[in-house]
């Protein structure tokens, strides 16, 4: 058995029609711009939003660390609030932090794996201290909030598509008070860049699918890639960790635009929210959880399972063919505390997929091995 990390494309998307539908935000809002990756967009929207060499952006303490490298090389400078163990940000911090001089521009919000933050009242806070309100939703798109959805809420909202989706890159960046598009330019990224990551996403569906036949072309693909590395055909990748300044006006790639209107989203959100609730109806009562409850709305991207050793659950889980991903093990050396919650969620949070990918058989098996295996935290 083998069950990817992300959801993997099927090829028959390239063949089916437009989907008869209603797009989510951001797909329809009417000004928005896309990029390659979200963190390009961040950075033009820092710059924008910069007017002196002294403005302060508040952030999470706990983030990836490629966002916070996009708001600095724009000349940002950041001031961290601590996030609270079950994800929420710390709003009194928020607002103590805001009466220090120099005083904040922006507060930048992230709803964190498809749970929104408070945004009643962080907009009453915002308008209290002043400051430019964003929403990170790289990790929640689809998700809503009282039937209002996530990334409308602030001035701007920022948007990773290919961490939902199955797309070789992909990010949106959208700002809520106007009706015009943004008029930034982007230029297409590279054929060998675009064809490099829709390949392997084509070959993670098939691998899911014949476990034997899609090991042999994963390792002809490795192959093929170090052979290009050698020759320095220049690719740009999506997942990986660190900023080039170089590459902030590069835009999302025409087959990601012609993916998006086919696929079926309603049936996505439905199928990541059952496939949560399995996870956590058979987890719960067995290992320490998150305290997140699956509200309405909420599209979740990942279940966010409790270990450990983190090194140590991934190896073990991928041994019986469960692929995780190691959910930001670091961030911004500045942000670090060493008692914070934000250096427990570094230290313990898994990301076990839930994607459209998976059966509720596979959803069964995976936390069959979670619990066969004990990898979990204890409770």
């Amino acid at each position: 058995m083998y069950i990817p990390g992300l959801p993997s494309l099927n090829p028959t998307q390239f063949l089916a029609g437009r989907a008869t539908q209603t797009l989510p935000f951001p797909l329809k809002s009417p000004a928005k711009t896309y990029f390659y990756v979200a963190r390009n967009g961040i950075y033009h929207l820092m710059r924008s939003l910069r007017s002196n060499g002294d403005e302060i952006v508040l952030a999470p303490d706990y983030h990836h660390g490629n966002e916070i490298a996009a708001m600095k090389a724009a000349g940002m400078k950041i001031r961290y609030y601590p996030v609270k163990k079950d994800l929420d940000a710390d709003l009194d911090a928020i607002a103590a932090l805001s009466d220090i001089e120099p005083k904040p521009r922006v507060l930048y919000v992230t709803h964190f794996i498809g749970w929104p933050q408070p945004m009643n009242e962080i907009e009453t806070l915002c308008r209290e201290k002043n400051l430019v309100l964003v929403e990170d939703c790289a990790l929640s798109f689809m998700s809503e909030l009282d039937g209002k959805p996530l990334g409308t809420f602030g001035a701007y909202a920022v948007f990773c598509l290919y961490k939902s989706l199955p797309l070789p890159n992909g990010g949106v960046l959208v700002a809520n008070n106007t009706t015009r598009d943004a008029c930034l330019r982007v230029h297409q990224c590279s054929a060998s860049s675009v064809m490099a990551a829709t390949t392997e996403l084509t070959l993670a569906w098939l691998r899911s699918r014949n476990e034997v036949l899609g090991g042999i072309l994963f390792a002809l693909k490795r192959v093929t890639g170090r052979i290009l590395t050698a020759t320095r055909i220049q690719r740009m990748p999506v997942g990986n960790t660190g900023f080039d300044v170089s590459a902030v006006n590069v835009g999302m790639s025409p087959i990601c635009h012609a993916l998006l209107a086919r696929f079926k989203y309603e049936w996505i959100r439905k199928t990541r929210r059952r496939n949560f609730t399995i996870l956590e109806d058979r987890l719960h009562g067995h290992i320490a959880l998150l305290e997140k409850q699956l509200a309405p709305g909420v599209c979740p991207l990942f279940f966010p399972l409790l270990v450990a050793n983190k090194h140590a659950a991934a190896a073990a889980l991928a041994r019986q063919g469960i692929e995780t991903v190691q959910f930001w093990n670091r961030g911004d050396p500045e942000s670090f505390r060493r008692e914070s919650h934000a250096q427990f969620l570094r230290r313990h949070v898994l990301e076990i997929p839930i994607h459209q990918d998976v059966t509720p058989e596979t959803a069964e098996y995976m936390a069959q091995q979670i619990l066969k295996l004990g990898v979990g935290l204890a409770g």
